[in-house]
């Protein structure tokens, strides 16, 4: 039974450092997308895949070496894993802001908010844990 207390504790661990990598990295995002927006006039949804490229390299490294300590892994297979994970992350932030802006006139700020997050807990964390990094 402490077997089982301490894998769960090391789980919830993993879990809370991978929410706070993931939210560093959804800061920088953030700076660069409305920077991109309201500075340099770029579209929303053009901007958001910018600085989610910025994000994901922000969060690779911080879970690579942070949250999973997977340093022991290849940087190659990881580096292609992550980005597939990426490529699915980008496309779900991407039409998720879309259509919560343009379907529901959610502003284009709280669409990216509400996105940014559903998809760090119920996409990016499984694929990084199981996956990307293989912690099991």
């Amino acid at each position: 039974m402490k077997a089982s207390k301490a894998k769960q504790k090391g789980f919830y661990i993993t879990f809370v450092k991978a929410q706070t990598a993931a939210a560093a990295a959804t800061v920088l995002d953030f700076i660069i997308y409305i920077m991109l927006v309201e500075l340099l006039g770029l579209w929303y949804v053009a901007s958001a895949a910018i600085s989610a490229l910025f994000g994901a390299v922000c969060n690779f490294l911080l879970g690579r070496h942070w949250c999973f300590y997977a340093t022991d892994g290849h940087l190659s297979k990881q580096g292609m894993r992550y980005i597939i994970v990426s490529a699915g992350s980008l496309l779900l932030n991407t039409a998720g802001i879309f259509m919560l802006t343009e379907t529901f006139a959610v502003h284009y700020l709280w669409s990216k908010v509400i996105i940014a997050v559903a998809v760090a807990v119920f996409y990016n964390f499984p694929l990084q844990r199981y996956f990307v990094f293989k912690t099991v």
